[in-house]
């Protein structure tokens, strides 16, 4: 438990200072002079840099731990940073960009890997996911609208340069708080007829389970994209920040109700990603709710699906091999990443990118299994094994 409030502190850090790029980010890119074509290039290419991290962190992370993983992102990302409040020209942007996201494309699989170790229980692991979303959160809620002030107050350098310092100090506290060794959760397996310990059976997660990352990241990335579009200026960075944190709390609010993690996994991804779906259509075509009510509720929408998402990947994989599952998950949500804001930079003009959203959203949920057959690795609660 001590390995896990120091993650969750760690974590809280490390998202408290990304999360707090999100409203500064475009008007820092349009303060340079790019388009809004060049800026949903430079987002989807950050997420597109995920990919060879990805790839790579799911055999070294299964081979040496997540604990060096962790502290070569965190600084490297730091250090990322404070050559980022020097930058003058939006190609020198897109390249810093690049660079963070191949050197941040460890941290989420590391931190999921150490996290899920701790325990071979279920719902011990499902509590530990929610944690996992609670810290995210919490610094989701507060990072947007800090972020917005300490530009409004010293300027884009200055802000980067106060963001890069704080990873960089994260990543040396992790040095001297992470265990170097961490003995690996088995999941364990009942007695046999004859008394003897039965073989842990061999666990696989479906190649379009992996859709569900897909959607929700590409959802995601058009939203971060489409949302500090509506205004420019500084009272319109103060105004995405806080739009930005109005969702965390939504997120909050579900991850907060840890009784949930009793239920299905599967059935709460599927109700929260419905419910994410309902809110991009309501955003893309119901004008008469008001903005922040819509991203309130889509932010609930997210507390239920990215803790029953991972807990969901963690059953289907049976505890093995935690770093490439995690990784897989991680690259396909690069992918979504890097295709949500280009296509809303291309189409925006013709559709509202928050209806293409909606349409990708309601494509995943129809391409994924609505039954439990027999043999289906989609069992109904925690403490079910699947059907052979």
């Amino acid at each position: 438990m001590k390995t896990a409030i120091w993650l969750y502190m760690f974590l809280f850090l490390a998202f408290f200072d990304l999360h707090a790029q999100y409203p500064i980010l475009t008007p820092f890119a349009i303060s340079l002079g790019a388009a809004p074509v060049f800026i949903g290039w430079m987002m989807g290419l950050y997420a597109l840099t995920h990919l060879p991290g990805n790839l790579i962190a799911g055999t070294v992370i299964d081979r040496h731990g997540s604990r060096r993983y962790i502290i070569f992102s965190l600084v490297s990302a730091g250090i990322v940073l404070l050559l980022q409040s020097f930058v003058h020209y939006p190609w020198q942007l897109l390249v810093l960009r690049s660079i963070s996201g191949f050197v941040l494309a460890f941290l989420s699989p590391a931190c999921l890997a150490l996290l899920a170790s701790l325990s071979s229980d279920n719902v011990t692991q499902g509590k530990f996911m929610s944690g996992h979303g609670v810290v995210h959160t919490l610094a989701s809620v507060v990072s947007p609208a800090a972020g917005a002030f300490i530009v409004a107050k010293a300027g884009y350098s200055a802000t980067f340069q106060s963001l890069g310092w704080l990873l960089i100090a994260t990543g040396i506290m992790a040095v001297f708080s992470l265990p170097r060794t961490l003995q690996k959760a088995v999941r364990p397996s009942g007695p046999a007829d004859d008394g003897t310990a039965a073989p842990v059976p061999k666990f696989q997660v479906p190649w379009r389970i992996y859709i569900l990352p897909f959607v929700i990241s590409c959802s995601q990335g058009i939203l971060f994209f489409e949302l500090p579009l509506r205004a420019t200026g500084m009272d319109g960075i103060m105004s995405t920040g806080i739009l930005f944190s109005v969702m965390s709390i939504g997120a909050l609010v579900t991850l907060s109700m840890l009784f949930l993690n009793r239920y299905s996994p599967y059935k709460r991804v599927l109700g929260g990603l419905f419910l994410l779906a309902v809110c991009f259509y309501c955003l893309a075509a119901v004008q008469k709710i008001p903005l922040n009510v819509a991203l309130f509720i889509l932010g609930t929408a997210k507390g239920i699906i990215f803790p029953a998402m991972a807990s969901l990947f963690i059953q289907l994989s049976g505890g093995s091999k935690l770093g490439r599952v995690f990784s897989l998950q991680s690259i396909a949500m690069s992918i979504g990443s890097f295709i949500g804001p280009i296509a809303a930079g291309q189409l925006r003009d013709f559709v509202s990118p928050y209806f293409i959203a909606f349409i990708l959203l309601m494509v995943g949920l129809m391409m994924l299994p609505i039954s439990r057959k027999p043999g289906s690795l989609l069992y109904s609660n925690a403490n079910q094994t699947p059907a052979s």
